[in-house]
């Protein structure tokens, strides 16, 4: 069976142009649809973050009219519970590639107040990448490329690459209060072939090793398409 490596934002907060603190952390459903799709095809899952802190779930997340219904909000809480690996994750600093056979990136806010700017994640990724192996990354998450950047130039430029687009950052109301947007840092500062879908609906791309997806409702389909690579 394989080992999956799911590196979680420890942000519990992200802080806003006025200088407020807005309260996120990981969303529930892009932890928790891939990691229940991947442990019950019988993987394991190893979830690490920056400094090993325990991974805080953004509660509007689980809110019944973001989760799809109550029930739906039940269904996410039951995996978050049941996630052991949530409870004591590894520090990014003391991951071993080499120990896994593919790496997923839930969103949220959180990456954007701190796997953006965590060297770890910069070379973890970079180092991915260049492996060939699976690497997944969802919603927010993308914004960890930005990490990968040495003298402005990350090995992500040029790739296909689709996440959370400025018109749903507008729809949530939070383009306006951000001190930057992904979509724009992305093809700005990485320099990414930037591809988007209809706003909400799952979108998923796929360039070589790289897959991302575009939003929370991706994050299924993304957890679906890992598995067919793990195979």
């Amino acid at each position: 069976m394989a080992k999956v490596l799911f590196i979680v934002t420890g942000a519990t907060y992200w802080v806003l142009k006025d200088g407020t603190r807005y309260a996120t952390g990981y969303w529930a459903e892009e932890f928790a649809m891939p990691y229940k799709k991947i442990t019950e095809a019988g993987h394991d899952v190893v979830v690490a973050t920056p400094n090993g802190v325990v991974p805080n779930v953004d509660m509007m997340s689980l809110r019944p009219s973001m989760a799809g219904g109550e029930e739906g909000a039940l269904e996410l809480e039951a995996i978050i519970r049941s996630a052991e690996v949530m409870r004591r994750p590894l520090k990014l600093s003391d991951v071993r590639l080499e120990d896994y056979d593919a790496v997923y990136l839930p969103g949220g806010h959180g990456p954007m107040a701190d796997l953006a700017f965590d060297a770890d994640v910069g070379r973890l990724l970079t180092a991915q990448l260049a492996s060939g192996r699976p690497l997944a990354i969802v919603c927010h998450a993308p914004a960890s490329m930005l990490a990968t950047r040495i003298h402005g130039e990350s090995p992500f430029k040029g790739y296909r690459v689709t996440c959370f687009t400025n018109e749903e950052e507008e729809a949530v109301g939070l383009a306006a209060r951000s001190t930057w947007l992904l979509e724009t840092d992305l093809k700005e500062k990485v320099g990414v072939d930037f591809s988007r879908g209809p706003i909400w609906e799952p979108y998923m791309v796929e360039d070589r090793n790289l897959v991302t997806g575009q939003n929370p409702h991706s994050a299924a389909i993304l957890g679906d398409r890992l598995l067919e690579l793990l195979k």
